[in-house]
């Protein structure tokens, strides 16, 4: 049995839909969600339907019992977090999980982004667990990026300055998640997940304006400045200032990659920015 937290996310879900895709049958597949009423079209599909709640512990043991292979999607709760992921890991030992597959960061044992703090440690937990692992470590989401809304103020702010980021879609990192829960020979594997088409956030202005025909630019800011930016739009301070933490260090490289893994675990080329930008805004 393979299960995947976090089911009822945009990565879980996208995982699953993957997952069948290569041919795996519903009734092998268990979606750990915190509110299974929001799981109805999963249960629909016969997939089995299980309440996991990262912070309550006792939720765990029942929702593992009988899985083999386990997608611990990372918690997107900021506070806590790694204590979070040690429930889950704790109780994938308590189970005898065979395979234990994390969505880290690119490259988190070196990363200066302080996203990358959790995933260091939560990476620590898994080696020191003695379970066989797969550390996806993903950089960004086409998706973290919104083109209509850039096209609507006609300008893309950030911190990045000319760095380039190997972003690619959830669907291209969901595709390696199925890719190696379902394939042997992954386990204590390693992989640097990243689009085979990086970019500049001057890039992604020029692809917005040329997809949408109003004129777009990118206006770097310093982080401070973006962070304040952030704020005022109505963004909590942890998160304004996480983004503007990861934009400058999206300047200095920290989410580029040459790797090559996510095109050799998904058998096709990642998908490139005009795709994204043309899903974005369709």
């Amino acid at each position: 049995m393979i299960a995947i937290t976090g089911a009822t996310g945009h990565l879980g879900r996208l995982t699953i839909q993957a997952l069948l895709q290569r041919g795996v049958s519903p009734d092998t597949l268990v979606a750990l969600v915190r509110d299974p009423a929001r799981a109805a079209d999963l249960a629909a599909q016969g997939i089995t339907v299980r309440q996991a709640d990262y912070t309550q512990p006792h939720t765990l043991d029942a929702a593992l019992q009988g899985v083999d292979r386990l997608l611990l999607i990372s918690s997107s709760d900021m506070n806590g977090r790694v204590d979070q992921h040690r429930n889950v890991v704790d109780a994938a030992v308590r189970a005898g999980v065979k395979l234990l597959a994390y969505t880290s960061l690119l490259r988190a044992d070196t990363s200066g982004l302080g996203l990358a703090q959790d995933h260091r440690a939560t990476e620590a937990l898994i080696r020191a667990s003695g379970l066989p692992f797969v550390l996806l470590r993903n950089s960004w989401y086409l998706e973290n990026y919104n083109p209509a809304q850039a096209a609507q103020h006609g300008m893309l702010a950030g911190a990045a300055g000319e760095g380039r980021v190997s972003a690619a879609s959830r669907a291209d990192y969901a595709e390696a998640a199925a890719a190696v829960l379902t394939e042997p020979g992954h386990e204590n594997a390693v992989y640097e997940l990243g689009g085979d088409h990086a970019f500049t956030l001057s890039d992604l202005a020029a692809e917005i304006q040329a997809q949408t025909g109003r004129p777009v630019t990118y206006q770097n800011m310093t982080p401070d400045a973006y962070a304040d930016m952030l704020r005022g739009v109505g963004l909590p301070a942890p998160v304004a200032d996480m983004l503007a933490d990861s934009d400058a260090h999206l300047a200095q490289g920290d989410l580029y990659t040459e790797s090559g893994d996510l095109r050799r675990l998904i058998g096709r080329p990642t998908t490139t920015l005009s795709e994204g930008v043309r899903a974005a805004l369709n």
